[in-house]
Order: C-alpha cells, then structure tokens, then sequence
C-alpha cells in the first residue's frame, strides 16, 4: 500500500502490486471489535486518522470526524464536509474516542454497542511530557484482556524530522507499555544509533526482555504526508519532500528491527490536496483510514 500511486492530482490512489479492499461499515465495525482497544498515538495528521475512522463507523460525511452534539448552528455551518479537516477551528474539535460518540450520540454509531473502543492519545514530540505518558499508562491494563490490542504511531514533523528523536519518542512508547501491559511481551533490540544515545545499561535491560518472548503485539507506524505547494517556504528545505523521502525510508528501516510495521504515505499524498501543503482533506484522510483497516484486518488475532 505504502508503494502505489496516482495517475494525475487528485485522482484516484492505486496501490502497488497488492489489493487494498475498501470495507462496507459493517465490515469496518467487525474488524474493529477483534480489538480490546486500537490506541493512536502521535500528531494532528493522526487525529485525522481517527477522524476518518468515526466518519466511516458513524456513516456521515458530513460530521462524522467532530463533536457535532454540541457544535452552534454556525459551527454546522462551518465545519460542514471537508471543512471538518481543513478548518482548523472544526478540526481540533475532533473524536478523540469512540467512548465520547457512545456517550453523547451513540444513534450515530454504526457498529453494535460496546464492540469497538478506538482511542488518540496526540504526543507530538519529543521529549514526551510526563502527563502524556501517564495518560498512556491509563489506556493499559495490568491483566491481559479477553482480546489484543493494536497500536498505530505517527510521528515526525514536530521533531523536524530528526530521525533520532523519532526513535527515541517511539521507544520511550514501547518501554512504557511494556512496563505497564508485561502481558504485550517483549520488543526487539533498539537501532544502533538508539543503544549509543541511552547508554550500555539501558540496553542491556532491553536485550533481557527480549529473552523473555514475544506476545502478539500489532504495531504500526506511519509516517509524515507529502509536502504540497501550500507548505511555507520556511519549512521546505527541513520538511520538504526530499527530507520527507529519506525520513520515510530511514523510518522504515529502523522501525521494523524493533518488530514495529510500517505504512508509508508519501506515494499516497504527493498528488492530493493539502490545505495547508501538510494536511490531507476528507477524500484523502479516508483512504489513509482505510489503509490501517486494511493492516488491522490482516493481523491474526487468534495468535493473541
């Protein structure tokens, strides 16, 4: 998926030697209720992920991805449609959890009550502050549950980029879930660059974890959208599509050595509309959507 393309702006994205299926609501509800709980951890362009997935499980383009329960006739107005994504007055008003919609307009949910639990935690750089990470703690149990979890990380920009400080705020992650969940097991060795940054003993904690085996533990990592025209020429150089490239392939590469997956999207977003030359629309948040149902449909849970 991460290797497809498009024939000309805005057209349709075609994935690359492999089938992308597009899930019914239905389908999307019961891939979903395999989980305990899909955790999403990372920036504003992981919000719209979850902003996708409530438009699709709640079956309403219109103001599927917001708190529309407590929006002012004008906010309806004005955060109708795209402008859920593209205004970014309407964006911050975005589901953080399916719990909320259970809550306030649980009509609007598609999918059968108390079957799914879809969850963002935004933890946008690093380091990542204390409270962040204690609000992670809070999301996992000490006992394993009846069914697995899946995480799905973002991360990048915010940190402009900097490889070391990506790996090192993904690591800072799976160290805290593995200390508060032991039930997820262990993950692989950290990158090289990683070991030299936090010291011989820190590593060596590591590698006794993971003597102790693995648990089926689904990770995903996603990595930042291509730049469009609209991207402020001050960013060009440090986040413009070039250092997007080699972030995208050096991500890769280190993240699946720690038995983590990646999605890539710049092949998908290069020739989509960006408001802001950063942020993906409706049309374009859904397909990225769709591409980690497409991941989470894949995994076996019956490993769990």
């Amino acid at each position: 998926m991460s290797s497809g393309g498009r024939i000309g702006h805005d057209a349709p994205y075609m994935p690359r030697d492999c089938d992308m299926r597009w899930f019914s609501t239905e389908e999307i509800c019961e891939i979903l209720g395999r989980f305990e709980k899909v955790i999403i951890l990372g920036d504003s362009m992981m919000r719209h992920v979850v902003g996708s997935l409530n438009v699709l499980i709640r079956k309403d383009l219109g103001y599927g991805a917001v708190t529309d329960w407590n929006f002012s006739p004008e906010e309806r107005q004005d955060c109708f449609c795209n402008y859920q994504f593209n205004v970014k007055a309407c964006s911050v008003q975005g589901i953080f959890k399916t719990g909320d919609v259970v809550k306030n307009d649980p009509e609007s949910l598609a999918c059968p009550a108390n079957t799914i639990d879809v969850i963002i935690e935004q933890m946008i750089r690093f380091p990542i502050p204390s409270d962040e990470l204690d609000r992670l703690r809070a999301l996992l149990p000490a006992k394993k549950p009846t069914r697995p979890y899946a995480f799905v990380f973002g991360h990048g920009l915010w940190n402009d980029l900097d490889l070391q400080a990506t790996l090192d705020w993904l690591d800072t992650l799976l160290d805290v879930s593995v200390q508060q969940a032991p039930w997820l097991g262990s993950w692989s060795q950290p990158s090289v660059s990683h070991a030299r940054s936090r010291g011989k003993a820190a590593v060596a904690a590591k590698g006794e974890r993971s003597k102790q085996g693995s648990g089926f533990w689904p990770r995903l990592f996603l990595t930042p959208n291509a730049a469009g025209k609209e991207k402020p020429d001050e960013w060009l150089v440090s986040q413009g599509n070039k250092a997007l490239m080699i972030f995208e392939e050096a991500v890769r590469e280190e993240v699946q050595r720690k038995g983590v997956e990646h999605l890539g999207t710049w092949n998908m977003s290069i020739q989509s509309n960006k408001f802001d030359g950063v942020h993906l629309d409706l049309r374009g948040n859904l397909i990225k959507a769709m591409m980690v149902m497409n991941w989470l449909n894949m995994l076996e849970v019956e490993n769990f």
